[in-house]
């Protein structure tokens, strides 16, 4: 079962399940969990191989729409779901398969298709630490500098740094391994019904014109909104109007 932050209590509403993305967190995510926990139940998620949930060799969205399914089954077997960059894949995929756990899905800066981009140089950076030396993040962060000049990267990063431990709380090899899987999306012969917004930041090339087509095939009730201001982390660019966003969409 995947490690999970519970906010609120329940309540008329379907529960709301947050997943991040790629070397992210639950806690990342605690703020806005909060405060849309004023109206309903949210549940944030640490993903397999990332904070504390448990470690896997495989990494296949498959799966991890699995561990998702398996976490809404506890809540009540049905939930509304907010999925992040590879959370959000993950979200996707669940709905393909299981549309009968999903409500309504939000899908925050991601398509259904394959990418090239890698994040192989980012794992490589987070290896090279020396984590021996490491005493405080900012220990961490002026290593990372070495290879990663953003500064809100490097602090992102080092927030799944466990400092007592001395360790990541990221699997960093199995990430890199299964770096293919993460990078694209299982060929599914399925669509899903229910309400999709696919909300995407201005300043991010994730989610392309061409990439639509994809999207109306698999999703073909999908609405598209876009954060003008934001890029591809656009929760954490501008949290207030992805909170409004999401509870527009939600209350629909």
């Amino acid at each position: 079962m995947l490690n999970h932050i519970i906010h609120g209590a329940p309540s008329a509403h379907p529960p709301l399940i947050i997943a991040h993305g790629l070397f992210g967190s639950a806690r990342n995510w605690g703020v806005i969990a909060r405060r849309l926990s004023d109206t309903r139940q949210v549940i944030a998620v640490d993903m397999r191989n990332h904070g504390d949930s448990f470690w896997h060799a495989s990494h296949s969205y498959l799966d991890m729409a699995d561990d998702l399914a398996k976490v809404i089954g506890i809540f009540g077997g049905r939930a509304d779901i907010v999925g992040h960059s590879m959370g959000g894949k993950a979200a996707m995929v669940l709905g393909l398969q299981n549309p009968h756990c999903v409500n309504r899905l939000v899908v925050a800066d991601i398509a259904p298709v394959a990418y090239t981009h890698t994040q192989l140089h980012y794992i490589h950076a987070m290896q090279a630490v020396d984590l021996s030396r490491v005493e405080k993040r900012a220990d961490a962060s002026a290593q990372l500098s070495q290879y990663v000049q953003d500064a809100t990267l490097q602090s992102f990063f080092t927030q799944s740094l466990d400092l007592h431990a001395r360790r990541w709380k990221l699997n960093l090899d199995v990430l890199a391994d299964q770096m293919q899987n993460i990078l694209g999306f299982p060929d599914i012969a399925s669509h899903f019904d229910g309400s999709v917004l696919m909300l995407t930041g201005g300043q991010s090339d994730y989610v392309l014109p061409n990439h639509r087509a994809n999207i109306r095939a698999l999703f073909p009730h999908a609405r598209f909104a876009k954060l003008k201001a934001a890029g591809h982390w656009l929760h954490a660019e501008e949290p207030r109007a992805f909170e409004a966003s999401v509870r527009t969409f939600l209350s629909i």
